[in-house]
This record gives structure tokens, sequence and C-alpha cells, in this order.
């Protein structure tokens, strides 16, 4: 075992559904990436067939190249946990479709002043050359795939419910506009097809 403890910095499903032997959990927020749904996925919130989306943390250069159409800022400041934990094998194994592993600085207030928090951590970002990457698309397509999508780990949009949740409550001085702005129209898409339900049950 090393000395140093393998130190993963999680910004989507790792938040709350951590990888077994969890020691600690630290805030942090990294500079030059934007956290978008652009990943396909074909093995956890999809299928082959009809893949769903998830996040991947994206360098903000290679975002600039081709989004030009993306409506939402990329001054968001995104705060999640950075996990220590034992198993590189078994995230290997969860994040395989389509995630390069890169080491990052994490960043974090201390007495009110920016600093490095975890130096060299390790992170699980998405490159615009893997097959899995998707891209920009326009918000209410990318809410309706979210919403219908369904794999072997269930609904696409528990995933954005339970991340948009566990980041407000992990670091509620965060803001991902991107993020807040899906979960409130697959919301939307929930009520309108819970009102759709009682018209047709009242009508027959």
């Amino acid at each position: 075992m090393s000395e140093r403890p393998y130190v993963v910095f999680g910004y989507g499903s790792l938040i709350w559904k951590p990888p077994p032997h969890v020691i600690a959990q630290t805030p942090g927020y990294l500079k030059g990436y934007v956290r978008r749904f652009a990943q396909k996925s074909h093995d956890h919130r999809g299928t082959p067939e009809n893949p769903g989306r998830v996040v991947t943390l994206i360098h903000k250069e290679d975002w600039d190249h081709f989004s030009g159409a993306d409506p939402f800022p990329h001054d968001d400041v995104v705060w999640d946990p950075a996990y220590e934990c034992e198993v590189r094998d078994y995230l290997d194994y969860r994040e395989k479709d389509g995630y390069t592993l890169e080491e990052i600085d994490i960043h974090g207030l201390v007495d009110g002043r920016e600093q490095v928090v975890v130096p060299k951590a390790y992170c699980y970002v998405g490159r615009p050359d893997n097959p899995s990457f998707l891209g920009s698309e326009p918000l209410d397509q990318l809410a309706e795939r979210i919403w219908h999508s369904v794999g072997p780990s269930g609904p696409n949009k528990e995933y954005l419910y339970h991340l948009a949740v566990s980041v407000k409550r992990l670091a509620p001085e965060s803001h991902d506009s991107h993020l807040f702005a899906l979960e409130t129209r697959c919301r939307e898409l929930d009520q309108k097809a819970r009102g759709s339900s009682s018209n047709s049950s009242s009508e027959l």
C-alpha cells in the first residue's frame, strides 16, 4: 500500500455513490474545466440502442472549440467532493465508457483565500476524441433525452436529480447553471406527464 492515499475528484455519480473504501472527502473545485451533459451513457443510464446522457468534465479550450451555441457561462464555480479511495480498478471499470484519467489540482478556500487544497488528484475526464463524447445539444432536446432514457443503473433523470440535489447539499455556494436548468426542464416534463395522466384518468 502506498503512503499517499488515492485521491479522486468526483463531479458526477461519484458524489452520491462513491466507490468502496472511501476514507475521507474534501470539497473543492477545478480550474480550466466545464461540467456538461456531453457524454453518451451506453452502460449505466441508457443502452447501446438508446444511449442516455451523463456529465463529463471537459477542458475549457476543447469545449470552446465547438460549443459556440452553449448558452451557459464558463465562470460558474463548480464545487464537488474529492474522494480518497484504494480501488482504482473499480473506478477504471465504472468509468470505462469514454473517460480518460488525468492528474489535476483541486482548489478551495482556506480562511477566505484561494489555494490548492489537494495537489495532483485523479479525475476522469471526457476528451472530444472519445467515442462516447457527444458535445453540445440544445437544452430542450437534451432534457427530453435524459427524461426518456433508462439503462441498467436506472432512469437517466434520476442521475440528473441525484446530482443536482447532491451539489446543492454539499456546496450551497456552487452555481452550475447548466445542471440546474436541465433539472428544471426535466421536472417540468414530470409535471406535464402527471397532468396528462390525470386528464386521461378523468376521461375514463
